[in-house]
């Protein structure tokens, strides 16, 4: 089905407000169907639709810092009847060994890319390979730029893309003029077939160890593939990367929305017209004000982690070195 290059209604989701906010966006989807979408860290991502499952390169962190009620349990998975997990490939910011736990729980289907260790459990998929996992969930697998696949699941009809590892990576500090060029070659390549597909939903780097060109991938990504909504990922946890792009990068053919805190979920109707409702679902966290009088209402403060400062460098930044300035409130 051709996509509707209409302009969406553009409205602001203010990601610190209480209030429940939402956000129309004309897609290419004509079935009317619910998603839940979860973010736990880094790159990983859950994707629910009524009792079907899918999670994304589920990962706690190098020291466990995703917070013990932020992570998936095998309480949470029984709620499921069909339950997917992909590996786009084998970094460990990209696969938690705990994820193969979860099978001793819960019946699992795990999805990986062909060049996994020998012996991984999963169904392996490599560039080009296409499979139909049940009558409501197809997958494809598209190349990377770094080890493994990307995937492109078609879940009743709502086409969710993981990107895994693929991006345009390039270390300006460190790579010849040459190497660039190449990557850059390699990153179009691997674009080209996956903008011959219809996406509504993508999750795509942002790495901010690239500097000032952290969001050259996705840029290309968003003007060749044209998702319907793009959510940033692989941010190392430089939240204020994620809203800066999700700020400046939006466009007429797609919306983007940062998900940035631990557990943070977005709720997406696809209605039968044509449209994505975005709802917020996850309350923000707020600190009340220990200078307020006990007779007045509390103050509340929300932290505000979505402002960059461009005017200049912190000497204090831990990341100068890079060249993407950044605010920092400590």
């Amino acid at each position: 089905m051709r996509r509707e290059e209409t302009v969406p209604r553009a409205v602001d989701i203010d990601i610190r407000s209480n209030r429940k906010e939402h956000l129309s966006l004309e897609v290419s989807c004509g079935v009317d169907r619910k998603l839940t979408i979860t973010y736990y860290l880094h790159s990983g991502f859950s994707v629910a639709m009524e009792d079907v499952l899918l999670v994304f390169d589920y990962w706690t962190g190098e020291q466990g810092e995703l917070p013990q009620d932020k992570r998936i349990t095998p309480e949470f998975l029984r709620t499921f009847r069909e339950v997917y997990v992909f590996i786009s490939h084998e970094h460990p910011d990209h696969l938690d060994p705990v994820v193969f736990t979860w099978r001793t729980e819960v019946p699992i289907t795990y999805i990986v890319s062909a060049d996994m260790p020998i012996g991984t459990r999963g169904k392996r998929m490599a560039p080009g390979d296409a499979l139909t996992l049940s009558p409501r969930v197809q997958v494809k697998a598209f190349d990377s730029t770094d080890l493994g696949v990307s995937f492109l699941v078609d879940l009743a009809g709502v086409k969710v893309f993981h990107a895994g590892d693929l991006n345009f990576w390039h270390w300006r500090e460190e790579s010849t003029i040459k190497e660039i060029e190449e990557a850059d070659d390699a990153f179009r390549q691997a674009v080209e077939p996956i903008a011959r597909e219809e996406i509504d939903v993508a999750f795509f780097p942002v790495d901010a160890r690239q500097g000032m060109m952290y969001d050259a991938g996705a840029n290309y990504f968003m003007m060749c593939v044209k998702p319907r909504l793009l959510i940033p990922m692989h941010f190392w946890g430089r939240a204020e990367i994620a809203t800066e792009f999700a700020r400046r990068s939006r466009c007429r053919q797609t919306e983007v929305l940062a998900l940035t805190r631990y557990g943070e979920q977005i709720g997406l109707h696809f209605t039968e017209d044509g449209y994505i409702d975005v709802s917020l679902l996850t309350p923000p966290e707020v600190v009340v004000s220990s200078k307020q009088n006990t007779n007045e209402l509390p103050i509340v403060e929300v932290p505000d982690n979505r402002d960059v400062d461009l005017e200049g460098y912190d000497s204090a930044d831990p990341f100068a070195d890079s060249d993407l300035p950044v605010k920092l409130d400590e």
